[in-house]
C-alpha cells in the first residue's frame, strides 16, 4: 500500500515539476524559428585525365594431350589373394616374483644427550627507583547555594 501511495506522489511531483518545462519549451519552439546559415559553395576541381594503360597480349593457348578414358585404360587385375595369417600365439601370463619381504622395524635409539640442566630463575633489581607518594591534596568544600523559596500553591477546590 505504502508502495503504491510513493509511485502515485512520485508521478504527481514529476507531472506538476515538467508542466513549466513543457510551456517553456513550446514557447521557445514557437517564437524562435533558427535560420540556417547559408554555406559557401564548393567549386567542382577539375578530373585528371589518366593515360590509358597499355592492353595485355594475347598469349596462345596451348594444346593439351587427350586425357585417356576409361575404355582405353587396361583394366587392372587383381593378384591372388593372400593365404590366411597364423593364429597369434597365446602367451601364458606371466608370473610376477614375489614381493619383498617387509622392511624391520628400525630400532630406536637411546637417548644420546641427558636432558638440560634447569636453571634457577634469576631477579633482576628493578631499572627505576620507586616513585615517592604524596599525600592527596584536600580541596575545600564548595560554598552551599542558597535555598531560594518555593512558591506557594493554591488547594485544589472540592467540587
Amino acid at each position: 500500500m505504502a508502495f503504491k501511495c510513493f509511485i502515485l506522489a512520485l508521478f504527481i511531483t514529476i507531472s506538476i515539476f515538467s508542466i513549466d518545462v513543457t510551456l517553456a519549451t513550446r514557447h521557445l519552439l514557437q517564437s524562435f524559428q533558427p535560420s540556417i546559415p547559408n554555406l559557401p559553395v564548393i567549386p567542382t576541381l577539375p578530373k585528371p585525365t589518366l593515360p590509358h594503360l597499355p592492353s595485355l597480349p594475347t598469349l596462345p593457348k596451348p594444346t593439351l594431350p587427350l586425357l585417356p578414358s576409361l575404355t582405353t585404360l587396361p583394366k587392372p587385375t587383381l593378384p591372388h589373394l593372400l593365404p590366411p595369417l597364423p593364429p597369434l600365439p597365446t602367451l601364458s601370463k606371466p608370473t610376477l616374483p614375489p614381493l619383498l619381504p617387509p622392511l624391520p622395524k628400525l630400532p630406536t635409539l637411546p637417548h644420546l644427550l641427558p636432558p638440560l640442566p634447569t636453571l634457577p630463575k634469576s631477579t633482576l633489581p628493578p631499572l627505576l627507583p620507586p616513585l615517592p607518594t604524596f599525600p592527596k591534596p584536600m580541596l575545600p568544600p564548595l560554598p552551599t547555594s542558597p535555598s531560594f523559596p518555593t512558591m506557594p500553591t493554591l488547594p485544589k477546590p472540592a467540587l
